[in-house]
């Protein structure tokens, strides 16, 4: 069975729907899936054994130069790469109006959310078939949802793995016993208070343990020094591309991390991983599956669900939701979970 899965972006939300393709394939073990995603994270769908074949996409760097994609040929490759299989079901597991003209130009029928269960309900009309799904799941249940229906097969009442094949990873970028603190968010919201970073770091100083911190822009990159600051045992990570990243990761005795995108990768990769909850809500689209914890900070209006803390930034801690959820508290089930059978 050929199949075209449509899931693009962001980085969660793919790591998301390989659980789903990993419950397909021991359902379907003739299942050949070919994948459409953002360049960015071109690598992921790869370490999948089920994939056969990636077609990678620029959607966000096309939005802002339509006309140099064109005229360069880009969009025209792609969709001619795109309509040269013809598949037995063509899965938009985005339900975004972004991924529609991907969903009706690809040859076969057509599968994907129905109006009320996608997040933009319009995008079900591109869909020959539509599958109901409950909005109140989490992430990765929804999309094993998904795919069970449109590919015919009932749920495995046992939670499957993502399926990541480490052998496909290249060499980490460190080696020995460390831990790994995602400071990094795109949401000033979700963001740790830096006094609560540097305190983990002295902790696990004392327990004699190399702590790394990576970056992915300026600001993280400021944020990581600010961090590392006159602890011996703490460094800056250099500039990682996502393998080099993901290599790294899996090497980790743990990581601790706020709710981005590399979380999520730690969590998939099976890395003992603790996540920090505090302006988002774990429950629909946290970390998921084995080895991994997730930390939700107990305040009024948590989860505010807001990128931007109402609060002064003066206040401290800042956000304050992270009030209670302080280095003590993070250390505590740190160590409890790195001893977890």
């Amino acid at each position: 069975m050929k199949l075209l899965l449509i899931k693009t972006s962001s980085l969660g939300d793919v790591l998301h729907a390989l659980p789903a393709l990993t419950e397909a394939k021991a359902r379907i073990p003739a299942l050949d899936c070919h994948w459409v995603v953002e360049e960015g994270y071109a690598d992921i769908p790869a370490w999948h054994p089920a994939v056969g074949a990636v077609l990678a996409v620029a959607i966000r760097r096309w939005r802002g130069a339509p006309l140099a994609a064109l005229r360069g040929g880009e969009l025209g490759r792609f969709f001619a790469r795109l309509r040269a299989e013809r598949y037995d079901c063509v899965l938009d597991a985005q339900g975004l109006l972004k991924t529609a003209p991907i969903t009706l130009l690809a040859r076969g029928p057509r599968v994907g959310f129905d109006r009320r269960s996608a997040r933009e309900g319009l995008a079900s009309v591109c869909y020959d078939r539509t599958v109901p799904v409950d909005r109140r799941q989490h992430a990765v249940e929804r999309l094993r949802s998904l795919f069970a229906a449109a590919l015919g097969y009932t749920l495995s009442p046992t939670p499957p793995a993502y399926g990541i094949d480490r052998a496909c990873l290249p060499p980490p970028a460190e080696h020995g016993d460390y831990l790994m603190f995602l400071h990094g968010s795109t949401w000033p919201s979700k963001l740790w208070p830096q006094a609560h970073w540097r305190a983990l770091i002295a902790r696990a100083g004392q327990e004699g343990l190399k702590v790394l911190l990576p970056f992915g822009n300026a600001d993280e990159q400021r944020r990581a020094q600010a961090l590392a600051k006159d602890f011996a045992h703490a460094r800056v990570l250099p500039p990682l591309r996502l393998p080099q990243l993901a290599a790294t990761l899996a090497g980790a005795r743990a990581v601790v991390g706020v709710d981005s995108g590399p979380t999520h990768l730690a969590a998939a990769l099976g890395t003992p991983t603790l996540s920090l909850y505090g302006a988002t809500d774990p429950a629909l689209t946290g970390t998921w599956g084995a080895h991994q914890r997730r930390l939700q900070a107990r305040f009024a209006c948590a989860p505010c669900l807001k990128r931007v803390c109402r609060f002064s930034a003066g206040a401290a801690p800042h956000p304050p939701c992270y009030g209670a959820l302080d280095a003590d508290a993070v250390w505590a089930q740190l160590q409890s979970l790195w001893s977890a059978p």
